[in-house]
């Protein structure tokens, strides 16, 4: 439990008490899942809780369940005969109401302090790593097509993390605070920003759900959260988590919504004071253009904060360790189907060891099942709906057709029952084809095979190839070629890893994000992210009288 590890003191600060705290927190550790294993039960036991279930799921306004006309359904991407979840789109009306009840809330929950919003997400934290564990996994698996580890590592332990390290460094920041010197005590305040955020969140992980609402919350905000229409059902279960943690009804308004109605109505209210958003570029910028044309209206400048993904590489040199570049490659492009932002689609492979990767790559590719996430041999399952199958399907057959690429292997499509994608690798003679450029998010992953001796080039080539920034590889034992290319490649990508995967980032250890076409880079999972939903007040108390307003040169 966490909440015994929040310790307090009350040291004297001048002529001011000042409320301290710490909390000592870990990183959730993983479970395993083995054959008889505790864990694994429970797990199985809410799948088969789930089977031919469809949940109801209302918008939450102002406390209250909310149900109107446009009903929709989230179907399983592996079983789309299966709806998993019934759901309603909240009108323009609903979403002003929303704004209304968020709004009259603020100062209220702006003013708690901040140990006690803390102690919510600790305990949420608590109820995600025992009781509610198997449940969030199991909506997760069903509802999104993750298997038992990509589940595991999102909903459990990356989720648990953002809640617990970012109410850590909520009570920590409220320790720094400005000198004070006699006859004056100096204070800094951390005051919630001035109205209501919005945070629109993507169907691939619920932990990014749970934070983009949970961290402005935390920090004293408001929020409005649109959760993806195809993850609705792990949403909804984090949310009650919440509620259920203690947060108050009126802090986060539960409203799934279509996204051109949920963004104009967010963006014309005059409360709008922040974006919290992760999906896809056009519509990040669709709601910046929005924002820019209505900030005569707003009461404040606002925060927009943004995730866009990207178009991820992985570079290797010549010194490399082939089975460390081939068993980070096929996790990179395809656990979870590469449906992660971070997934590896392009990988550049000199030609001297291509021989040995590309005959390694086929042959593991071969062990690789795909299929139903809740059986525990499955490597990764359907992407995620109809439209990601026919973006899919597009691209392979653009591969088919074009006399640059040539499919190494896999690329079948299966829509019968789920939405299955086989992975395929592509290997391209153009570096430019626009399959190495654009982002897929699928298992296709494209190779370029180049001139060992034009490496140097290679890297400027991957610097200058993709609009995006996200993440990126470097497989070399050569210490100078590592330092040059964490040089030529400094923009390319916010999170960059030397001899690892481009996936796998953790709370607090790799906080994640990229600038370039994938966002505004805020670094989620570090102290620096809550900065962004807070809106400090420096105050200055002076304890004896200010004497003469005349200067001593004017004497």
């Amino acid at each position: 439990m966490l909440l015994p590890l929040l310790q307090r003191t009350l040291p004297r600060v001048g002529l001011r008490w000042q409320h301290r705290a710490t909390a000592e927190v870990a990183n959730e550790p993983i479970l395993a899942f083995k054959s008889g294993s505790p864990e694994r039960a429970a797990l199985q036991k809410a799948l088969n809780d789930l089977k031919g279930k469809t949940e109801s799921i209302p918008c939450v306004v102002g406390g209250e369940e909310v149900w109107t006309s446009d009903v929709r359904y989230q179907v399983s991407p592996f079983n789309h005969s299966h709806k998993v979840a019934k759901y309603c789109y909240a009108d323009k009306d609903l979403l002003n109401k929303a704004i209304n009840a968020a709004v009259a809330a603020r100062r209220e929950w702006d003013l708690r302090p901040v140990q006690d919003r803390a102690e919510i997400f600790f305990k949420a934290a608590d109820l995600l790593s025992g009781p509610r564990r198997a449940e969030i996994l199991a909506k997760t698996m069903v509802g999104q097509a993750k298997t038992v580890i990509q589940a595991e590592i999102d909903a459990a332990a990356e989720l648990i993390d953002f809640f617990r390290f970012n109410a850590k460094y909520a009570v920590e920041l409220e320790e720094q605070q400005p000198l004070s010197i006699p006859p004056s005590t100096n204070s800094m305040i951390y005051r919630g920003l001035e109205g209501f955020i919005a945070a629109v969140s993507p169907f691939n992980f619920t932990a990014i759900g749970g934070n983009l609402a949970g961290a402005p919350a935390l920090m004293g905000n408001v929020v409005l959260w649109k959760p993806s229409d195809t993850a609705m059902l792990s949403s909804y279960a984090v949310y009650k988590i919440l509620l259920e943690a203690g947060l108050p009804p009126n802090v986060i308004q539960f409203v799934p919504a279509d996204g051109p109605v949920f963004g104009d109505a967010v963006t014309a209210s005059e409360h709008f004071c922040g974006l919290n958003f992760t999906g896809s570029v056009p519509t990040f910028k669709r709601l910046w253009k929005q924002v820019s044309e209505n900030l005569d209206r707003y009461r404040t400048f606002p925060r927009l904060a943004g995730e866009c993904g990207g178009k991820n590489f992985h570079f290797v040199h010549a010194s490399a360790d082939v089975p460390s570049v081939v068993s980070g490659t096929l996790r990179s492009a395809f656990e979870y189907g590469g449906q992660k932002c971070s997934a590896c689609s392009r990988l550049y492979a000199p030609d001297s060891l291509w021989p040995r990767i590309k005959a390694a790559l086929l042959e593991e590719h071969r062990k690789i099942k795909v299929g139903d996430p809740t059986d525990f041999e499955t490597f990764f399952s359907a992407v995620i709906d109809h439209k990601s199958f026919e973006r899919n399907k597009k691209w392979l057959s653009h591969a088919e057709a074009s006399s640059n690429l040539s499919i190494l292997a896999g690329g079948g499509c299966d829509d019968k029952v789920g939405y299955f994608i086989q992975p395929c690798i592509i290997e391209t003679k153009d570096p430019k084809d626009p399959i190495m450029q654009e982002e897929i998010f699928g298992p296709i992953l494209t190779v370029y095979v180049y001139p060992e001796s034009r490496y140097k080039d290679v890297l400027q080539l991957i610097d200058n190839t993709s609009p995006y920034g996200l993440t990126g590889a470097v497989f070399a034992q050569d210490k100078a070629v590592i330092d040059e290319a964490a040089k030529v490649l400094r923009n390319a990508a916010g999170n960059f890893y030397i001899n690892d995967k481009s996936t796998g980032s953790v709370v607090a250890q790799q906080p994640f994000g990229g600038s370039r076409a994938s966002g505004t880079n805020d670094k989620p999972g570090s102290p620096h992210y809550i900065l962004r939903w807070t809106s400090p007040q420096a105050v200055k108390e002076t304890h004896a009288p200010l004497g003469d307003w005349k200067y001593p040169y004017m004497q």
